[in-house]
């Protein structure tokens, strides 16, 4: 007889023709008991590769236990994840932001094969979250995220640093202004073990992001990696997605377009990465809620600038955690009428049920400010339009003593032309860099820019010169830059078609963004324009850039 909760797994073990799909399991620990509970995937993107993921084996072997203890079934699968902040500056992040995609088919991939009843899955590094939650949406079973933590900051001759800190010194080391000892030191010290980024960097917005959306358990988007708490959050996932098959709550009951708005005014107000931009629009896509770069645009100017945190503040996602979360921020966000409290979340509760028992931010904190003192005054980000973007463009805000910018063009066909410039000094003060070919289709793969934008800073350049690509920024990224143009120069965008010395003005307040050559000439370029050549061939990357969208729509595959 069918368990009333073996929606989906019946298929797998039920019936005297299943007995060889019996006979593997047994094999795998399976015992008749085991045969009339729910299955449940639990996804582990454990790697050596990179500290966000080094410890997440340990994490998923918590959530089987809490499985157990629930009274499901559960069987631990990996996928994969690669280090953003390994690949950065080189042709491995060229896989970074596809990667997203590879993470998102491979769980689809076992989650329906199994026939699952229910999935936990477990995130550490950048893509690895948004790569889950659109499997989620896509398969739409019960599931819970799991955060695998933030990383805790590391100390160098009395200054806590992080990995923003030695990205930053390379410029710092290049301009003379650090000596080689400080250099190693901040180095070796960056890091100091388990955990993705510590400041409001991707992985931190991403994880806030979800908690906020309502597809992981309250608190755990804060918790760093190495507390005890994590392992405990990690057990009360597992009990509680059978919980969710039991109630028969899924991803689109919970993902939709009130939750993202509600996870847009969390980005909006720790000052988040742009890079939520993206994985939030792949992620509505795949649960079939139409999102755009105006929601972003109208969410943000409604939401206050709260976080005092990096890359453009001076706390780390630990120090959030232990002030009171992103739930203490959210309750202050519910009570200004900021937040859709009516939505569902993965605990069976609304978000302002779920709310009611936390408490207020400790006082005399100053990691998130006041509604009537906020961090800045306007958003940490903008989205752009003009003839240089007719189909938006991203700039972020954060830090900025200025939200105008205009200069003349350095042009570059990719990152490493911009970073070899610069290092050779070849970058003029009151400039707009413009580093094109590197957007989805082009690149292919829109890598992130922290590399050049850290030694910008580093070399104490932040203030003269604008940076404008159709590439991507890592979270960790400040001063004044511009993203995610659309179109991107491969398909002919008006990027493509800027020269050195061309004038280009950047205005935030008007959310402008401006190729000031007549349209004639314009025109003129566009015809003489040579058609783009992908510099791949074959694989994975050579598909993508077939395949993938613009940074518009999220630079999903269809």
């Amino acid at each position: 007889m069918k368990s009333y909760l073996k929606f989906r797994s019946y298929l797998t073990t039920e019936g005297n023709e299943r007995a060889p799909n019996r006979a593997m399991l047994r094999a795998v620990g399976f015992t008749d008991l085991d045969f009339k509970k729910p299955m449940i995937g639990v996804a582990s993107t454990w790697a050596e590769v990179t500290p966000c993921n080094s410890h997440i084996d340990v994490l998923a072997r918590e959530v089987k236990q809490g499985v157990k203890i629930g009274g499901g079934a559960p069987q631990i699968f990996n996928t994969i994840t690669v280090s953003d902040g390994i690949g950065m500056g080189h042709w491995g992040m060229k896989y970074s932001l596809p990667s997203r995609e590879i993470i998102a088919d491979s769980i689809e991939t076992v989650a329906k094969a199994q026939n699952y009843d229910g999935l936990v899955a477990i995130g550490g590094c950048d893509k690895n979250q948004p790569g889950c939650l659109m499997a989620m949406g896509r398969i739409n079973i019960p599931s819970i995220f799991v955060y695998g933590g933030t990383i805790l900051p590391g100390e160098c001759h009395g200054k806590k640093v992080d990995i923003v800190s030695i990205f930053e010194a390379v410029g710092k080391y290049n301009a003379g202004k650090i000596s080689k000892d400080e250099f190693k030191c901040i180095e070796c010290n960056a890091c100091p073990g388990p955990g993705a980024c510590g400041g409001m960097y991707t992985a931190n917005t991403m994880s806030s992001a979800i908690e906020s959306l309502g597809m992981s358990l309250p608190q755990s988007s804060s918790t760093p990696a190495v507390y005890p708490e994590k392992k405990e959050e990690c057990k009360k996932a597992g009990e509680q997605i059978v919980t969710l098959i039991k109630k028969k709550i899924t991803p689109k009951m919970i993902m939709t377009k009130k939750a993202f708005e509600n996870a847009i005014t969390v980005v909006m107000a720790l000052g988040g990465s742009t890079n939520a931009v993206l994985h939030l629009l792949a992620m509505a896509h795949e649960v079939d809620i139409k999102l755009t770069l105006d929601d972003f645009q109208r969410v943000a100017l409604k939401t206050p600038y709260l976080g005092n945190l990096k890359p453009s503040g001076k706390y780390v996602m630990a120090d959030l955690y232990k002030v009171g979360g992103v739930p203490a921020l959210m309750k202050q966000l519910l009570q200004a009428g900021l937040l859709h409290g009516e939505c569902l979340t993965v605990t069976g509760k609304t978000i302002k049920e779920n709310l009611k028992a936390v408490s207020d931010f400790k006082k005399g904190q100053d990691v998130i400010s006041s509604f009537d003192n906020p961090m800045y005054t306007h958003p940490p980000m903008a989205i752009l339009n003009g003839n240089l973007a007719p189909r938006g463009a991203i700039t972020k805000l954060t830090g900025l003593k200025y939200s105008y910018f205009k200069g003349p063009s350095q042009v570059f066909n990719s990152e490493e032309e911009a970073m070899d410039a610069l290092m050779k000094n070849k970058i003029k003060k009151g400039s707009v860099l413009v580093i094109r070919y590197e957007g989805p289709k082009g690149g292919p793969g829109m890598r992130e820019m922290l590399s050049v934008t850290s030694a910008v800073m580093g070399k104490g350049l932040g203030e003269d010169i604008a940076l404008i690509t159709d590439g991507r920024f890592s979270g960790g990224t400040h001063g004044h830059v511009v993203g995610h143009i659309a179109p991107e120069a491969a398909v002919g965008g008006p990027i493509s078609l800027v020269k050195d010395g061309d004038e280009i003005e950047i205005d935030a307040e008007k959310k402008k963004i401006s190729l000031l050559v007549s349209e004639r000439e314009i025109l003129k370029r566009k015809k003489n324009l040579k058609s783009f050549k992908l510099s791949v061939s074959k694989g994975w990357l050579a598909r993508y850039a077939k395949l993938v969208t613009g940074a518009e729509k999220g630079a999903i595959l269809v």
